[in-house]
């Protein structure tokens, strides 16, 4: 645990800056520029020197370039990330780039992701594209140190990205509850690239606000700081906390310095939860193999079976149903076809190592997540 009299661990960050092991998430802290600036000035006091934000999280360029400006925060102290989203025509894409730094207040950027590399054609604009010439006119012309990606993609299509050695960070969804892309990330760190997690609290399972079964198997360890130490023991770069107040920097600062691998009674947590899932599924778990893939109907099988995993294995209903009312309603930011979309075709059967009734199992999650679709923060 980090204390005040510890110097906060970093850790490299692709061919950039080294950054803190927690990253402040700018798109929460946005009903006034007052505060960000608090969120802002917690954060630092808390070790972390890394801010990501993006032209789509509404106000936060600006909110943060206010914050820099009136804390008196100095180039030295600080690492930013921005994004910029692929699609666009250079020159539109040169103008977001300098708007950026613009309402930022610097003259360069340390790290510029491309925003969204979900589906092929993105990581051909970066490649070959008007985006292949935005990132290399951006480095060329000083305005960015390094450039890398963000993705809620399938994972062949970042092992692409990863493998293109265009890029020197990743931004990936790495999370307790869904590790099926930590091999990409540890790829990804043997290359010498960074890798951010995205969200490990929210999206990784609304930990902050975890469910008593949850709980109870944890314990007498937290599921949230369990959740992050299990990231950063694997080696990833940095975790992102999109804190909304200063309080919510809380895990940050204690766990600031805690890079070492897992403890026993880490250990000892992990295997009480891995027990729990299988207790309470029993045969009906699905083991995240994708052998049942592809499905003509073009059913996410895995993606969706996991939401019924978390909801049945661990109590967490209310973070799967979330989850799943966004499926068809966030365009390729989230799965797109809901478990009802399958029609019986019995084709994934055979293919299922474990025997699961699969059609079975997606008619189930359907029944019981299915809810209205959730707004999301940022479009």
């Amino acid at each position: 645990m980090t204390t005040g009299s510890i110097k906060p661990q970093r850790r490299p960050f692709g061919s950039g800056k080294p950054v803190s092991l927690f990253t402040l998430g700018t798109m929460r802290a946005l009903q006034s520029p007052g505060q960000l600036e608090a969120v802002v000035e917690a954060a630092i006091a808390a070790g972390i020197n890394h801010l990501e934000t993006a032209p789509a999280y509404g106000p936060a360029q600006r909110y943060v370039g206010q914050a820099i400006r009136r804390l008196g925060l100095s180039r030295e102290q600080l690492v930013i990330t921005s994004k910029v989203l692929p699609n666009q025509s250079l020159a539109s894409a040169q103008d977001n780039v300098r708007r950026t730094l613009e309402q930022l207040g610097l003259d360069r950027l340390d790290n510029l992701a491309v925003h969204g590399i979900n589906r092929p054609e993105h990581l051909d604009w970066a490649l070959h594209g008007p985006g292949q010439e935005l990132l290399s006119w951006a480095v060329e012309e000083g305005l960015v140190d390094q450039v890398g990606f963000s993705s809620h993609g399938s994972n062949g299509l970042i092992a692409a990205a990863i493998r293109s050695g265009r890029f020197r960070f990743a931004s990936l969804h790495l999370h307790l509850f869904d590790p099926a892309r930590l091999p990409l990330a540890e790829e990804a760190l043997a290359s010498g690239m960074g890798v951010m997690a995205i969200s490990p609290a929210d999206k990784g399972g609304r930990l902050f606000d975890p469910p008593e079964l949850l709980r109870q198997a944890c314990a007498p360890l937290e599921p949230l700081p369990l959740a992050y130490r299990f990231l950063l023991a694997r080696g990833i770069s940095t975790l992102t906390l999109g804190a909304a107040s200063p309080k919510e920097l809380h895990w940050a600062r204690a766990l600031g310095n805690a890079d070492g691998p897992l403890n026993e009674r880490e250990q000892q947590a992990l295997a009480r939860l891995h027990q729990q899932r299988r207790d309470n599924l029993g045969d009906s778990l699905c083991g995240q193999c994708r052998a049942c893939l592809p499905c003509p109907s073009h059913v996410p099988i895995p993606e969706l079976l996991r939401l019924r995993n978390l909801a049945i294995g661990h109590g967490m209903e209310r973070h799967a149903r979330e989850r799943y009312a966004m499926v068809g309603h966030a365009g390729h930011w989230f799965e797109q076809v809901s478990a009802d979309a399958c029609q019986n075709c019995n084709l994934c059967l055979p293919r299922c190592p474990h025997e699961l009734p699969i059609p079975t199992l997606l008619a189930d999650t359907h029944q019981r997540l299915a809810s209205p679709p959730r707004r999301r923060l940022w479009g």
